[in-house]
């Protein structure tokens, strides 16, 4: 297979069935634990309804997952790139199982327990479920970074980020319907079923480079190329967390975190209140299967212009989706009726995949190198969800004080700012080690 850094690789047939049976397989998996995540903002009004609780508390429950998923990827970064992507996803997937079920399992410990210590129950279950959760992204880049060359990443992030999505579909889908039809702990039992099965999946199928399935590896020629260094815990450190570029772009994920969280936490109870929607009708379940063909779509636009028009530079992608996100958000705040905001929540979805795509999925592995894609993945990953923390307590406390009429206009600032870093690091590319590897 040839390589090089500014051409495709040439790969075998046999290599790219066996590519494909890999990166299915962990894709689909990483959209199990999607299910397995954002479940809980489908029963933010159930939660209210059924204990009481103002916006604010369960903005706790939100805010503690949060920062717990951002220091966790910080720190299990690291980690799976000493032990690599495939373990690293099944410690993950497995414990989010047992937690998306402990969760579950609390409609009956509020049979006997109420108040703040049920709150502190539920706080505390999906704080330790963000923390298994925070293993998926790593994973999923630590695995792709030994099978795609730096040329191919961004059609291939594109191709991932869809699948993610379709977690999403499929729990805004699934998860409207049941929290309609059967009690709400059913959102979180559901999907535990599902990534149970994907996790068998992914013991079975997944091997963290083409070697370790009976090929042959490859040059990617990403910022590991030609490094015969050790990849110990110096080294990562040093790799990510001291170089300039990799420090803009984490800055840059603290301000997308606020705008993505900001809108994927809050947005089905905004339909509720705001709008009057009930999260069956038709109206809502078109507007969500919408938004997420949208960060398909977005995905998809991202990696293909990256690839193809900036020759595989990541910022200027990046800095579309932030000026697309600051338009979106202006409609909303204005609300000039029904159709423009749905069609502002679904060019915005559109936005934030592009960014989202570009940024953790795709600069990570570029700058970290396959060596170092985990820790990297973990950096930019760990201070979007640290940029979202606000959007829990904080934002709850807005939305309680100040109303829906709020909630637009307090995340526009992040995207201006993230789109004036890509601007500083517009034409950034990863740099080769020197000595051939």
């Amino acid at each position: 297979m040839a390589s090089s850094p500014d051409s495709r690789p040439i790969h075998t047939p046999k290599f790219r069935r066996r590519r494909a049976l890999n990166w299915l397989t962990l894709g689909f998996t990483y959209a199990a634990m999607y299910m397995g995540r954002y479940n809980l903002s489908l029963v933010s009004k159930s939660l209210s309804d059924t204990y009481g609780w103002d916006k604010t508390q369960v903005g706790t429950i939100v805010t503690v997952a949060l920062m717990i998923y951002g220091f966790s990827a910080l720190f299990n970064g690291p980690i799976a790139d000493r032990i690599g992507g495939r373990k690293a996803m099944l410690i993950g997937v497995f414990g989010s199982v047992l937690l998306n079920v402990a969760f579950g399992l609390g409609a009956y410990v509020g049979l006997w327990q109420t108040g703040t210590v049920l709150l502190a129950y539920f706080a505390t279950i999906w704080g330790l479920n963000a923390y298994f959760q925070s293993y998926s992204a790593l994973a999923l880049i630590k695995v792709n970074s030994g099978w795609f060359h730096v040329r191919e990443r961004g059609v291939f992030s594109a191709i991932f980020g869809s699948m993610i999505q379709s977690g999403r579909f499929l729990i805004f889908f699934i998860g409207g319907i049941a929290v309609t039809l059967l009690p709400w702990q059913w959102v979180f039992f559901i999907p535990a079923g599902i990534m149970a099965g994907m996790g068998i999946l992914t013991f079975l199928f997944v091997h963290d480079t083409p070697r370790g399935a009976g090929l042959a590896d490859f040059d990617t020629a990403d910022a590991s190329s030609g490094d015969n260094t050790k990849a110990d815990f110096t080294y990562l450190a040093k790799k990510v967390f001291t170089n300039p570029i990799t420090v803009t772009i984490a800055i840059s994920e603290f301000c997308t975190g606020f705008v993505r969280h900001g809108f994927e936490q809050w947005f089905p109870r905004y339909m509720q209140e705001a709008q009057k929607l009930a999260l069956d009708s038709p109206i809502f379940q078109q507007g969500a299967l919408s938004v997420v063909a949208a960060g398909i779509l977005g995905a998809f636009a991202a990696g293909t212009i990256s690839d193809w028009v900036f020759h595989s530079r990541r910022p200027p992608v990046a800095f579309i989706g932030y000026v697309l996100q600051v338009c979106c958000l202006a409609i909303i705040w204005i609300s000039p009726g029904l159709g423009w905001i749905i069609g502002a929540f679904i060019l915005n979805s559109f936005a934030i995949s592009m960014v989202h795509s570009m940024l953790s999925g795709t600069a990570s592995m570029d700058f970290g190198g396959k060596k170092a894609a985990a820790t990297a993945a973990g950096m930019f990953d760990g201070m979007q969800y640290i940029g979202g923390t606000a959007v829990g307590v904080g934002m709850g406390w807005m939305l309680e004080t100040y109303g829906w009429g709020a909630w637009g206009p307090s995340m526009i600032g992040f995207s201006v700012v993230g789109a004036i870093l890509m601007l500083r690091i517009w034409n950034a590319v990863p740099s080769r080690a020197a000595s051939g590897a």
